[in-house]
């Protein structure tokens, strides 16, 4: 954990880096401002789902007994500000490559998601599912990487914003699909790196703890995706729809 951010911003530098070599343009060159709002932005987000995890406790550090509370909260603070950066710069460098941009721009359209009744059905079943998580934490574990976004988008529905699935109501699937990918890649990254680190993490997770790959149970990957839609809500709420790929509202239907 003393060092865990360092490689990171490597990877941040690099992966920007990339996306200037493909397209000429990056999150770090395009919108510098807004970029550097990502990463205090990132270590509040990450310390909310270590508040979700006090009630699952799917996941535990091993090797931090030597840090003082102060010192754990900084150097974990310091790990966590690099989260979004990293998941939003892949799904930018992602954004590069024709699959993931032309390929995924006009798909079958879910136009459900922009209707303000499924919005109304969505929130209260989404924000009680979340209050009981603390109640029945081993089988509802899931939804603390769900259910958080589902409120969110719900409620600027309700509002006539933009959300997320503005994009697929209209058949635009290009920054969802991205930052699900960018997420996984970024998970196996994060994964890989805690591995043999002095002080590190590691999972209890009911029913599906089995087939590790490093010490993330098989399955437990799958949760990457949903979670890199949680950074794109962020990132939609900090740097705008248009520095992350999706549409404007000016191109969504009412």
């Amino acid at each position: 954990m003393n060092t865990f951010c360092l490689p990171w911003i490597g990877y941040i530098l690099l992966i920007n880096a990339l996306c200037i070599k493909r397209s000429g343009r990056s999150l770090l060159t395009e919108a510098p401002a807004r970029f550097m709002l990502i990463w205090p932005a990132s270590a509040l987000f990450w310390w909310f789902f270590e508040y979700l995890n006090r009630y699952v406790q799917n996941w535990y550090y091993v090797g931090v007994d030597n840090f003082t509370p102060l010192q754990y909260a900084l150097h974990a603070s310091l790990a966590f500000a690099t989260v979004l950066p990293a998941v939003l710069s892949t799904q930018r460098y992602l954004l590069t490559y024709g699959t993931f941009n032309i390929g995924l721009k006009s798909l079958t359209p879910l136009t459900f998601m922009a209707e303000k009744r499924t919005a109304t059905i969505i929130l209260p079943l989404s924000g009680i599912s979340l209050m009981l998580i603390g109640r029945y934490p081993d089988f509802l574990y899931p939804l603390i990487w769900g259910a958080p976004l589902l409120v969110i988008t719900s409620l600027q529905a309700l509002r006539n914003e933009s959300t997320i699935f503005s994009g697929p109501s209209i058949g635009d699937w290009r920054a969802v699909i991205a930052s699900a990918v960018a997420a996984l890649i970024c998970g196996f990254i994060w994964e890989l790196w805690n591995y043999h680190s002095l002080a590190h993490w590691e999972y209890a997770v009911p029913y599906v703890d089995r087939f590790h790959v490093f010490q993330m149970p098989l399955l437990g990957y799958g949760g990457y995706l949903p979670f890199g839609l949680e950074c794109l809500l962020v990132g939609q709420m900090v740097l705008g729809n248009r520095f992350i790929g999706m549409p404007g509202k000016e191109n969504i239907a009412p």
